[in-house]
């Protein structure tokens, strides 16, 4: 394999119940596959929620990057000793059995990672923290949920809603040459205690974690609480984002393929 070959990215998959049979699927939106494709230039593969089942060593062996993405069912409260959810709330076991582990496992591998929306939730609780059951019902924090009238169109739903302060110095900050950013507004759940190794590259102005990333990162390990994958191209951080997580999966790719070709090496020597 040489360098030109493109990283392999997984999407962490939500089972869905599609028809009116219900039928539950493993799928993703169509923009997650897109933004992967296009501005992270790399293969994306949506990897099945199979929880226990999904052999962990395996799969962050043969990946170069990790993307989790928003979803409409939240993360369930036990995993980070949160009260637990009413009866009527959305819930995926499935993918939440998947990603906390993967999300663990991706970092002790160096395996790069980017969270969307749901995915910085996943990356708080993976790393210890917790989360707001729902933003707009803790005092002093604005609605950050999309809205949902009837007629309400993709347009609106997905449009630029606040501004976000980007820490002086981060990372944020260096990639798009600016304190503050406009983004768009999707979510009910949100960061409450953040996890140790994160650190806050971005906020809202309600005082809502809206980007961290990981404290010493070998790689790119980076969550946002809005939609990055909507549009990138009309949004200088979200493109400069998928660019950088592109950038360290393919590093993750030659340092991955180097590795196989010595191990094949040495084999036919041996």
């Amino acid at each position: 394999m040489s360098d030109h070959h493109k990283p392999l990215v997984a999407i962490v998959a939500s089972v869905l119940e599609v028809s009116e049979r219900r039928y539950p699927a493993h799928a993703t939106g169509a923009k997650n596959v897109d933004a992967v494709a296009r501005f992270a230039d790399a293969i994306p593969m949506i990897l099945p929620a199979l929880g226990p089942s999904l052999e962990l060593a395996d799969v962050v062996s043969r990946i170069d990057g990790l993307v989790l993405t928003g979803g409409r069912a939240n993360v369930e409260p036990h995993h980070y000793g949160g009260p637990p959810f009413p009866d009527d709330e959305p819930i995926d076991p499935a993918r939440d059995a998947t990603a906390l582990p993967l999300v663990r496992a991706c970092i002790d591998a160096a395996v790069p990672i980017f969270g969307i929306c749901r995915g910085i939730q996943e990356m708080n609780v993976a790393l210890g923290g917790s989360l707001h059951y729902r933003v707009h019902m803790v005092p002093g924090k604005d609605d950050h949920r999309m809205p949902r009238h009837p007629d309400v169109t993709m347009e609106e739903i997905f449009k630029l809603r606040h501004p976000v302060a980007l820490t002086p110095g981060g990372l944020f900050e260096r990639l798009v040459g600016a304190s503050e950013v406009v983004v768009n507004s999707l979510h009910g759940q949100g960061i409450d205690r953040l996890a140790d190794d994160l650190a806050v590259e971005a906020i809202s102005p309600d005082g809502v974690i809206e980007g961290v990333r990981l404290r010493d990162d070998r790689t790119f390990t980076v969550g946002v609480q809005w939609h990055a994958e909507w549009r990138p191209d009309e949004h200088a951080l979200g493109r400069a984002l998928f660019s950088e997580f592109g950038a360290a999966a393919r590093a993750r790719s030659r340092a991955r393929t180097r590795g196989a070709g010595r191990r094949e090496a040495t084999t036919t020597v041996g």
